[in-house]
């Protein structure tokens, strides 16, 4: 796993431990990949880097939202993606919840 990344519980929490946007699947998101950038930043990688992402969603209808992010955040070849509808997320005002597996340069 040398050159291996795994980020698990991505969610739209800020560093001052506040839930950022709630109700606003956008503003979520965009929390949680700040957050991934942040980490792999800090374990030496980057974004672009990342080939694998799990999305937990607790409301499938935000899906759209998930198609979206692939075109902020990511360029083609799309990494692999997993999007799950679950019932709950560990606090109940998250919507999403980001898992990725990324490389080391």
């Amino acid at each position: 796993m040398g050159n291996l990344i795994f980020l698990s519980g991505q969610a739209a929490i800020d560093e001052r431990g506040q839930i950022v946007g709630p109700g606003d699947i956008d503003a979520q998101i965009d929390q949680a990949m700040k957050n991934i950038e942040r980490a792999l930043s800090a374990a030496g990688s980057v974004v672009e880097r990342i080939f694998k992402i799990t999305v937990y969603l607790t409301d499938m209808n935000h899906f759209e939202s998930v198609m979206k992010m692939r075109e902020r955040y990511f360029e083609k070849p799309w990494p692999a993606d997993t999007t799950v509808g679950v019932s709950a997320l560990a606090l109940p005002e998250l919507l999403v919840e980001l898992d990725v597996i990324a490389t080391r340069p």
